[in-house]
């Protein structure tokens, strides 16, 4: 494995190549980026790979395999930070991970990399890469973006090791209500009835949230009269996240981070969907996710409002789809098996 540590210095100097990913987005959105950023890996062994993301992802980015440093970069929302604190020699290769569009495009050709891997656009007509289809599911997307430029990439690559330590709630339920939106975050009402229903099936329930999500964890927790040792508020460390997520009976919630972490540790899930479609940011399909979803107009993703497609998800259903899911043995110490198997 090639650890990662977030480092603004310059890098050792007559080492070897580098090569530069902007994927400068949230956690959910580095997790889609793992197939693309292992092909990355075993199409430049002798390479230095550095992601530009945010400081914080860099144990996440550690645990993929295919990143050696991370280079913090950042900007409010989705938006194409403004200037990458890149030192030394150009970049070998750099690799627009971030988007399609001449922001992202031309902050990285100002680095002038020896090479640029980019999707086309008609405001960077310099940039000769393959076409954007908006349609088209985040894995796939990079893995096509690689193939065409010779890169054989696997969506299916997307699995993470189990991070060391234990479990701080072994075999719970995790409900995780929070969304990078408004509009992606089903009614906490509706969280709470799930958790007391799955109390009064015997199951211990664990919310989870963000740093900024403290209150939203806290009234979940009220309504659902969970004690405070299970409403784990304040953003958790990655390892700890992890290992939650890990060794959990299922993880329910949005689409969202910790919806890609369950995938990537082959925890079963409940992702509910609304108003991107599953088709385009959905789990693998295999019996231990299940996407819900009730089609619909497209929605705004950035949303102030949950969308009309996401409050069409009853409670009921939610724990229908738990009831169903291929759910493997309680607290799991071994690797699980490929998404195929």
């Amino acid at each position: 494995m090639h650890p990662a540590h977030a480092d603004a210095g310059p890098p050792p100097q007559g080492t070897r190549p580098r090569l530069l990913v902007l994927r400068a987005l949230g956690l959910g959105d580095l997790l889609a980026g793992v197939p693309a950023l292992r092909a990355l890996r075993r199409a430049h062994p002798g390479y230095e790979i550095v992601l530009a993301g945010p400081a914080e992802l860099a144990p996440v980015a550690a645990a993929t395999g295919a990143v050696d440093r991370v280079l913090p970069a950042s900007a409010p929302g989705r938006a194409v930070p403004r200037h990458l604190d890149w030192t030394g020699p150009p970049p070998d290769v750099a690799v627009d991970l971030h988007g399609n569009g001449p922001p992202s495009h031309r902050l990285l050709m100002d680095l002038r990399p020896g090479r640029l891997l980019a999707f086309a656009h008609p405001g960077t007509p310099e940039v000769a890469g393959p076409p954007w289809y908006a349609e088209e599911h985040e894995r796939d997307r990079w893995c096509r973006l690689l193939t065409a430029y010779g890169i054989p990439a696997d969506p299916a690559d997307l699995r993470l090791p189990r991070p060391d330590g234990p479990s701080p709630a072994p075999g719970a339920v995790v409900l995780h209500p929070g969304a990078g939106a408004p509009s992606r975050q089903w009614p906490v009402e509706r969280y709470a009835a799930v958790a007391r229903a799955l109390r009064e099936e015997g199951r211990r329930v664990v919310v989870t949230g963000g740093a900024d999500e403290g209150d939203l964890v806290g009234r979940l927790a009220a309504l659902a009269g969970l004690p405070d040792t299970d409403a784990l508020a304040g953003g958790l460390p990655y390892a700890r996240l992890a290992a939650l997520v890990a060794d959990a009976h299922a993880v329910v919630s949005g689409d969202t981070g910790v919806a890609h972490l369950a995938v990537a540790l082959g925890t079963p899930s409940v992702t509910l969907f609304g108003p991107v479609p599953p088709s385009r940011w959905g789990p693998p399909p295999h019996p231990r996710h299940r996407a819900l979803w009730h089609p619909g107009p497209d929605g705004d993703p950035h949303g102030r409002a949950p969308d009309p497609a996401l409050l069409r998800i009853t409670a009921d259903e939610v724990l229908d789809a738990l009831h169903t899911l291929d759910a493997p043995s309680v607290a799991r110490t071994v690797p699980r098996p490929p998404l195929d198997a």
